[in-house]
This record gives C-alpha cells, sequence and structure tokens, in this order.
C-alpha cells in the first residue's frame, strides 16, 4: 500500500513539477561531457535562497523525494538520493545539468527537467515553454548543494 502511493505522489509530484509556471526565459548553456560548466546567470548563486527552494513544498519539491540536511522539515523522501554530502560527491557543473535535466545523463530517471521546456509531456497551456526554476533559482540550488560537504 505504501509504495503504490509513493508511486502516485512521485507521479503527481513529476506532473505538478512540469507545469509550474517559470520566472524566466531560458539561458543557451552547453553540456559538457556529464555537465554544464558555465552558469546560467551573471549573479552568483545564494545558497540560502537555494536552501529555501529546496525546502519549499511549492517551488521545488526536492524533499517529495529526497532527504536532505534540513532539520526542521519533517516527512523527507527516500526514493532518491540523500542530498547529504551532495557538495563532495558532484563538482558544480554535475549539479547544474542535474537541476537543468537530469534525464541527459539517466533516460529513466523519474527526476524533473528543473530548466527544460521542449519534450514534456501534459503541459497546461499556460505554462507551455516556461521552465520550473529560472537561471537564478538554478544557480542558486547549486550553490546549496555545493556547499553540503558532510
Amino acid at each position: 500500500m505504501r509504495q503504490r502511493w509513493l508511486r502516485h505522489g512521485l507521479a503527481l509530484g513529476c506532473s505538478l513539477l512540469t507545469t509550474l509556471p517559470g520566472a524566466a526565459t531560458l539561458q543557451p548553456y552547453i553540456v559538457v561531457d556529464d555537465g554544464i560548466p558555465l552558469p546560467l546567470s551573471a549573479t552568483p548563486g545564494d545558497a540560502a535562497r537555494g536552501r529555501a527552494i529546496v525546502a519549499s513544498r511549492q517551488t521545488g519539491l526536492c524533499l517529495l523525494c529526497h532527504s536532505a540536511p534540513i532539520a526542521e522539515e519533517r516527512f523527507q523522501g527516500n526514493l532518491a538520493t540523500d542530498l547529504a554530502g551532495a557538495g563532495t560527491r558532484w563538482s558544480e557543473a554535475q549539479l547544474r545539468l542535474r537541476l537543468v535535466d537530469g534525464r541527459r545523463l539517466n533516460a529513466r530517471s523519474p527526476m524533473p527537467a528543473y530548466y527544460r521546456v521542449d519534450g514534456l509531456q501534459r503541459v497546461g497551456e499556460a505554462w507551455q515553454g516556461k521552465p520550473v526554476l529560472s537561471a537564478q533559482q538554478i544557480e542558486d540550488v547549486v550553490a546549496y548543494l555545493r556547499g553540503l560537504r558532510e
């Protein structure tokens, strides 16, 4: 029963993530090997804002599947990688690609593309062509995750 509910919750979360309106137009980026080496915005990422996005049940929905060292947030996910230590496991470029479009690394991944707008399914007309997160929000989350060293 629990697994069935988790599957439905995961599907709902992924569906919501592909239909929430984004805040900006897409900035061009280049994938090199398994990462996006250049930032998507001219303003450096802010780890505090990134933490708020990861913790948010409305914006990032990261904790639906992941757990993270955010003690005040209850009911964290256990379906995906624990985000603790993300900064030691992945480079900034690797984290950026995983957020932008993780399916480029694993086509079967349930991880939504936070900064891709093409090839998505069941996207409401009002939200078509808009990313889930803005370029700056991606950089903020990357800054937060890079700081998770333990």
